[in-house]
């Protein structure tokens, strides 16, 4: 994976695998109650991941869960509004 998932992509793979099933968490848990997720700019919202300090950014779109990105929460913010 390219950016900023090499790191855990050098790392075992029992920690990729784990950090890849985070994501997937996310994006199930996400569509069961999109609405509960903090709003962090206009209609994007971000849902963190356990275990790993990356969050997923979404819109709620009209028939749509939108995912923007999977964003490192320490990496620069807004690096990912040209996504929108």
């Amino acid at each position: 994976m390219p950016g900023q998932f090499n790191n855990y992509a050098e790392q075992p793979a029992e920690l990729a695998q784990i950090f890849i099933n985070a994501v997937e968490d996310a994006v199930y848990r996400i569509p069961e109650s999109p609405d509960r997720y903090a709003v962090i700019d206009e209609n994007v919202r971000r849902y963190m991941t356990r275990k790993f300090p990356y969050g997923i950014l979404y819109t709620i779109e009209k028939d749509d869960i939108l995912i923007l990105a999977v964003m490192h929460c320490s990496r620069e913010p807004g690096y990912w509004e040209n996504r929108k």
